[in-house]
């Protein structure tokens, strides 16, 4: 628990930074809602007849004129890529940054082997995203309360579940990655949580690309898709689970038996 506390404390500047914008953002996008009702309709008409556009957002299944449409096409666009950038960045620089930093020398003469720190600080990870979670969610849940707004609670709560396991992934990979690399890959990392969203825009917008939602973690996390009742997509959510699971062991593996540079 020592190193989990250490990365919690270590990490707490960005995680507050990004939990901020990203909760601001969704807080005053929510709060921007009731001045739009007005020219609502017409706007959400005009982009559901967009065709790939209006695919690719999903503006073509649910309405943007109400508030699980604006939220489900808008807010969760941007909390759902803010997460994953998120959790892509802290799972690319938690092992790598040891050596980057040279206090690889220091951390491996505590009395613990290289398996219990790749472990602690995959904990650590978690806990960060989740909070991360939470953080926004408190965001989300003032920000309705603000505009008096009603949107369906179960749906909601689907999604941010799915939500997390989509971060819980690419931040499995990024961890993986982290294991292999002697300085931190955050501009890879991010690169990573960016390319699967835009995998998951191409899914929706090209027939031919159908391939591309076993690809990116982001076609099962899709609001729009969730908020209309879909068909579920049990099998790659636990996909995505046990991709994550073999990466956080790979990383342990490998991390565990490779040559430090200290």
């Amino acid at each position: 628990m020592t190193f989990v506390k250490h990365e919690l404390k270590m990490n707490f500047k960005v995680f507050f930074i990004w939990s901020l914008c990203v909760g601001i953002s969704i807080l005053g996008c929510i709060l921007l809602f009731p001045s739009m009702t007005e020219g609502m309709e017409d706007m959400a008409e005009t982009f559901s007849n967009m065709k790939n556009i209006s695919n690719a957002l999903g503006m073509s299944k649910i309405s943007i004129a109400t508030m699980e449409g604006y939220y489900a096409t808008t807010i969760s666009v941007i909390f759902s890529l803010g997460g994953a950038m998120f959790a892509a960045m802290i799972g690319a620089s938690l092992l790598s940054k040891e050596e980057e930093g040279h206090t690889a020398e220091f951390i491996y003469v505590f009395p613990s082997n290289r398996h219990a720190i790749v472990f602690w600080k995959y904990v650590a990870m978690l806990i960060l995203v989740i909070t991360f979670n939470i953080f926004c969610i408190i965001f989300e849940g003032i920000s309705f309360l603000a505009v008096d707004a009603n949107i369906k609670l179960y749906e909601y709560c689907i999604y941010h579940l799915v939500a997390f396991f989509m971060q819980f992934e690419i931040g499995s990979i990024c961890f993986l990655i982290s294991s292999f690399c002697h300085r931190k890959q955050i501009g890879l990392s991010l690169g990573i949580a960016i390319f699967m969203y835009l995998a998951d825009i191409i899914y929706h917008t090209i027939t031919d690309a159908k391939f591309l939602k076993y690809v990116t973690p982001f076609y099962f996390a899709n609001a729009t898709d969730l908020f209309v009742g879909e068909e579920s997509k049990g099998g790659l959510i636990i996909t995505g689970v046990v991709i994550s699971l073999v990466a956080a062991g790979v990383a342990q593996l490998w991390y565990s038996r490779r040559d430090l540079c200290v």
